[in-house]
């Protein structure tokens, strides 16, 4: 792909730079600009289109959130004490504006993939898959990932939605809001929840009901790395092969990455840039090419920025 044909977006904004917690909180907001520094140090942000977006509507936060929760949120961080869960997600001032920001980004990347301006998108700030319909958890307030798989198919009908976590923590505030949903084929490789938070994701939660058989969780012992990793990676793409998506929607958290201060896991940048890679060539065989990654967590400001920056620059390799 040349600089003219730039079929990639990147989101980038001081509106979704500023959910984070403080300096002193593992979730900083300094990751955003850590990433952009890597994307344009590498030369890999002259190849995409770097765009911000606008906050989403609560129309858009109330496809997937409840109306209560949502209140509860902006009120208690409107007052900015205490913590939105049990003690990881402080209710800051301005959490609640940027945590919209961060819905309305990833928002804006998939109306850009699906109006066809683009063939991929990533967003750094994004990925917050521990935020259920009615609770934040794990330093996530609104679910960025369950409202753009509500709005595929409210706003273009779209039934089969792959979600794609290989963050190093269980995405349960997806996988469990669309537990019982036949359609949504959720495919989850993390350390193993005996060992990290959320302590779920286990090998036998297949999905429920008429979902049975829908959703793959693949635990990896702490230490796992690349090796572990591609040896587990088949299991993804005939998963895949069999749902026939019509969207990949990937959350490459970089808390998967060797050095990370709160995991386990020993990846390198490689697994990203091979795991972008190959849901791009799956893309093309049943969704058009569209693909949509969003970053998660990551608390290793040098390897979120190394890991980030291999997905995108993976993305535009095969665009």
């Amino acid at each position: 792909m040349t600089k003219g044909n730039k079929e990639v977006l990147v989101l980038k904004g001081e509106n979704i730079a500023a959910y984070g917690f403080g300096r002193d909180h593992p979730f900083g907001p300094d990751r955003h600009d850590a990433f952009h520094a890597e994307l344009q140090r590498s030369g890999v942000a002259d190849l995409v289109d770097l765009r911000a977006a606008g906050s989403a509507t609560r129309e858009e936060l109330l496809t997937f959130h409840s109306a209560e929760f949502i209140d509860t949120v902006t009120s208690r961080c409107e007052i900015g004490e205490g913590f939105l869960d049990g003690g990881d997600t402080p209710a800051q001032q301005g959490i609640a504006e940027a945590a919209s920001a961060v819905v309305g980004a990833a928002i804006h990347a998939m109306e850009s993939i699906m109006a066809g301006r683009v063939r991929r998108a990533f967003v750094p700030i994004a990925g917050l898959h521990h935020a259920g319909r009615k609770h934040v958890a794990g330093f996530c307030v609104f679910n960025d990932c369950g409202v753009v798989i509500e709005l595929l198919r409210a706003r273009h009908g779209l039934r089969r939605v792959a979600y794609v976590d290989i963050d190093a923590h269980h995405g349960d505030g997806v996988f469990y809001a669309f537990e019982n949903d036949p359609d949504l084929c959720c495919i989850d490789i993390h350390e193993d929840g005996h060992y990290l938070y959320p302590g779920t994701g286990h090998a036998f939660e297949t999905g429920s009901g008429i979902a049975a058989g829908t959703k793959l969780n693949i635990p990896l012992r702490p230490g796992a790395g690349d090796a572990e990793f591609r040896g587990a990676w088949p299991l993804v793409e005939s998963f895949l092969e069999s749902a026939e998506p019509e969207f990949i929607l990937l959350q490459c958290g970089a808390d998967s990455l060797d050095g990370d201060p709160i995991t386990h896991l020993k990846y390198s940048p490689d697994s990203h840039a091979y795991a972008a890679g190959r849901l791009c060539a799956i893309a093309d065989k049943f969704c058009a090419g569209r693909l949509l990654a969003v970053g998660g967590g990551g608390y290793n400001r040098s390897n979120l920025a190394k890991a980030w920056t291999a997905v995108v620059g993976a993305l535009v390799r095969h665009s």
